[in-house]
């Protein structure tokens, strides 16, 4: 059985990156016409953000009885990340509100693929 030790750990915190959250809140104009077009937009320039590599992980929240529509991990500082936030065509519109968290992720983390 392998143990994950205590100097083991403190080794790969020290290894850490830092990255930015977004959790993406729905408001109460997103059932408002043309809503869907601009969250279409928004969806867009996601994997516009992804293609350059600003955007590590994307997706929407499973619906619930939360405002929770969505989560992002930037690797963009926090203020670049406000930037391209404040920046989203549903954000302005005001579909969507939003907030931001740092993080600190180790070295090959991923999502898990089919």
């Amino acid at each position: 059985m392998n143990y994950i030790t205590d100097d083991y750990m403190r080794k790969m915190l020290k290894t850490t990156r830092r990255y930015t959250v977004v959790i993406l809140h729905r408001t109460s104009k997103r059932g408002e016409p043309r809503a869907d077009e601009i969250v279409w937009e928004h969806g867009r320039r996601n994997f516009e953000l992804r293609r350059d590599g600003l955007l590590c992980v994307v997706g929407p929240a499973v619906k619930d009885e939360s405002d929770v529509a969505g989560f992002c991990i930037f690797s963009t500082d926090l203020e670049r990340t406000r930037r391209i936030m404040n920046e989203d065509p549903a954000v302005r519109a005001g579909i969507f509100a939003y907030d931001i968290h740092l993080m600190d992720s180790f070295p090959g983390d991923a999502l898990a693929e089919e």
